[in-house]
């Protein structure tokens, strides 16, 4: 970790926030109080206005921003005192059932301490706050979501109990690492999990499959960078695209793997590729996960009016300053929510995505990366 702020990107985001809000107050008098304060402790402190700008800047230009999601009025939760891992993850959990909303999921941002020089913010392992088990079958495969199977080992190596009757949907513990406590599992409460059972509009067996999701992507493991300053926790939420669920959750052989049972179960020739039944099953896959979701007026888009809106933002132009307020991730931080490995305090700062590689953000967000990565 940087043992001092840069002074350049804090000033170039000071000059953004005074340009777009220039009732702020002087932007001279404000340079000159942040100059002095990274000159002095090597960081200086956001005001509220400062860092709600910066957070929602960089949710909107991050690739996660959900078409209808009015950006400028995104309630951003200031929670930057919190540095205990048990008082983060209930804020985590509250996050949660706030974005829940009934159904209507409500954007938010929740801001947790950032690293400063000697004192390192918390870290979320998780790359979402709601994830489910993936368990190794003895005999091979995987019961639950295989993404997460090696996530799942470590966790119960470092002491969680899986339910008794281990299922597809068993929820994951929230791991939070502090620099001074270490790395802590909590439970993820049920009640403050809503979860839709899937069915599919046309065909009632579907939902003897007993397939389920749950409604708020409240994504936990990346960073927020603004002006300078790394905030290492800061879990925000949108709504879910049809096709993270249906396409990279329950179709993927990487994660669910149920695209062939569909197929066989619809009637499917899947002797040879060339009848294209994947592709016809995970459409009839992502039909039910609107569906289910329409139905039980839970807030969802789909891929194409997703696509629209991607296009209409990669057109506004690429957001080129390396300084610009942003959200993301380090291979390490990947790898920890996949594996539960490393350590959250070893890693060094990320490599800021480029134009490039936001546009692969947008293609996973749409299910269209054929990488699968």
């Amino acid at each position: 970790m940087d043992s001092t702020t840069d002074v350049s990107a804090a000033e170039e985001f000071l000059r953004a926030f005074h340009d777009a809000h220039p009732k702020a107050g002087s932007l001279a008098e404000r340079l000159v109080e942040v100059r002095r304060s990274i000159a002095e402790t090597g960081t200086y402190r956001h005001t509220g206005p400062e860092l709600a700008y910066g957070a929602r800047v960089a949710l909107r230009d991050s690739g996660w921003c959900t078409s209808g999601v009015p950006w400028r009025r995104l309630k951003v939760r200031d929670l930057r005192g919190l540095r205990n891992a048990s008082a983060i993850a209930s804020e985590c959990f509250e996050h949660l059932r706030l974005a829940t909303n009934a159904g209507r999921i409500q954007p938010l941002i929740t801001v947790f301490a950032p690293d400063a020089p000697g004192s390192p913010g918390p870290r979320i392992w998780n790359e979402q706050v709601v994830r489910y088990a993936g368990y190794a079958m003895s005999g091979g495969g995987v019961l639950g979501d295989a993404r997460y199977s090696g996530f799942t080992a470590e966790v119960q190596r470092m002491g969680w109990k899986p339910p008794n009757q281990r299922g597809r949907f068993d929820h994951l513990p929230l791991v939070v690492e502090t620099a001074h406590e270490g790395v802590k599992l909590v439970t993820v409460p049920r009640d403050v999990v809503q979860e839709v059972p899937l069915e599919h509009p046309e065909h009632p067996w579907f939902v003897e499959l007993g397939l389920r999701w749950h409604t708020v992507p409240l994504i936990s493991n990346m960073q927020l960078d603004i002006g300078g300053i790394r905030y290492p926790a800061a879990p925000f939420n949108t709504w879910f695209v049809g096709t993270e669920i249906g396409t990279r959750g329950l179709a993927d052989e990487n994660a669910y793997g149920i695209t062939r049972h569909v197929a066989e179960r619809l009637g499917m020739d899947t002797s040879t590729e060339r009848t294209l039944w994947r592709d016809r099953a995970i459409v009839e896959i992502n039909r039910a996960v609107l569906y289910s979701f329409d139905s039980a007026r839970v807030t969802i888009t789909d891929h194409h009016s997703e696509a629209l809106h991607r296009l209409a933002w990669l057109r506004s132009g690429p957001r080129t300053s390396a300084s610009r307020p942003m959200f993301s991730v380090t291979k390490e931080a990947a790898r920890r929510a996949r594996q539960g490995a490393p350590s959250g305090f070893q890693s060094p700062a990320p490599k800021r995505p480029r134009y490039d590689e936001l546009s692969r953000l947008n293609r996973r967000c749409l299910g269209t990366d054929p990488s699968g990565e």
